[in-house]
């Protein structure tokens, strides 16, 4: 069984949670732009991928488990960056309602 020292151990990926931002542009329309929430240590784990067609070509579809020590307000709107990856978020969820550990489905996107 594992302890609460071994889950913190396995967060070792730096990563940035973002939030989009809708600004108006010189036209007046939104544009929407990612803020910075905060850097949180995180465990990123390849959970499954599929393909599908899109737009008349295959593109895959990388899903991830990310797991980072509990927060509150991290939610579906939001995303996190790993150097040049993006994972946007599906689902937060505290997995034993203890306020521990959040983790977050996620989906791996091009930039």
């Amino acid at each position: 069984m594992k302890t609460c020292d071994d889950e913190i151990a396995e967060l070792r990926h730096r990563v940035t949670l973002e939030a989009p931002v809708r600004t108006p542009d010189e036209g007046g329309t939104a544009v929407i732009i990612w803020s910075t929430v905060a850097d949180v240590w995180a465990a990123i784990r390849s959970v499954g991928g599929r393909e599908r067609v899109e737009a008349d070509r295959l593109a895959g579809r990388i899903t991830h488990e990310i797991r980072i020590r509990w927060r509150d307000g991290v939610d579906a709107t939001q995303r996190f960056r790993f150097g040049a990856r993006l994972f946007l978020i599906h689902a937060a969820r505290d997995p034993d309602a203890r306020r521990r550990v959040l983790l977050c489905a996620c989906e791996e996107v091009g930039p």
